[in-house]
């Protein structure tokens, strides 16, 4: 109970001046290499249990956290992706507290690898609904999942196929369509840039987890998939007394993240149970704020 007593105390000095200045470089007076987002994801415990609504959340992150891009998560507001009076609605509140919209994370629609014909192709269409969602909302992005069944040869096959006319579909809108190592084959960071070095197109790309590695060295499937990312996913679980993740050397990842030239934005997802989800969230904002 003192350690971690400790450890919030340090979190609260370390962000207390952040939320007043979140896009400022501190250290450095300059602009910083990458901005933070805040992955809804990191409240579904929260969202979940009701205590938390969607239209609320560009607030939320605005007001509590001094987070300014968010990334939403399709399974809580799973029909509201044709409402345009709702996204009407979601789109003026992240407007009025200056918050960028950032991507839609998509699940449950289907597998864009399924090895029925069409299954998968109703899983395609499936996706077009939220691509305009997220044009509406001024998104960059979806992020898809790469699943399905079959060997892995074959899965690919069927994924590239999928994520290329999702990609033309997404292209006139200006939207990226962007795959997330998200378990499975998925989570092989070499399968996963095979996959998106197939289809070839440039808005269709990745969305690294530095924690969604199971089979795979998780500092390898980084470097696989930097090439083609076009965001990053901050995923914790928990930390140290000294606020380091405990099973991620971010320092590591920070300089392969850096080093790959990547500028944009990195989402915190928090997913431990430790810490409260706030104090999650805070405390990978500050883990964050270190290497801008």
């Amino acid at each position: 109970m003192n350690a971690r007593r400790d450890f919030l105390k340090t979190l609260g000095l370390a962000t207390a001046g952040l939320v007043i200045a979140p896009n400022l470089d501190l250290f450095a007076g300059k602009k910083a290499w990458f901005d933070i987002s805040l992955a809804e994801w990191s409240l579904h415990r929260t969202l979940f249990k009701g205590d938390l609504k969607n239209i609320d959340f560009p607030e939320l992150a605005a007001k509590k956290y001094g987070i300014f891009g968010v990334e939403y998560v399709n399974s809580f507001f799973k029909d509201k992706a044709k409402d345009f009076t709702y996204l009407k609605d979601l789109n003026d509140r992240a407007k009025s507290n200056g918050v960028r919209n950032v991507l839609i994370m998509v699940d449950g629609e289907g597998d864009l690898g399924n090895a029925d014909e069409k299954k998968r192709k109703v899983a395609v269409e499936n996706h077009y609904k939220w691509i305009d969602a997220a044009t509406y909302l001024g998104c960059g992005a979806i992020r898809v999942n790469a699943a399905g069944q079959g060997s892995k040869e074959e899965l690919a096959k069927r994924v590239q196929e999928s994520l290329s006319t999702l990609a033309d579909y997404a292209e006139k809108s200006k939207i990226n369509v962007i795959v997330e190592n998200h378990g499975g084959i998925s989570s092989h960071g070499d399968w996963l840039a095979a996959v998106l070095k197939g289809v070839g197109k440039n808005n269709c790309g990745a969305l690294p987890d530095l924690g969604n590695f199971y089979e795979y060295d998780r500092y390898q499937g980084v470097k696989d998939l930097m090439p083609f990312a076009k965001g990053v996913s901050a995923k914790t679980n928990d930390f140290d007394d000294m606020g380091n993740e405990k099973n991620i050397d971010y320092v590591r990842m920070m300089e392969i993240i850096k080093n790959a030239g990547f500028r944009g934005y990195i989402g915190i997802e928090y997913e431990g149970n430790r810490l409260s989800e706030p104090e999650g969230i805070l405390a990978t904002k500050a883990l964050l704020e270190r290497f801008r």
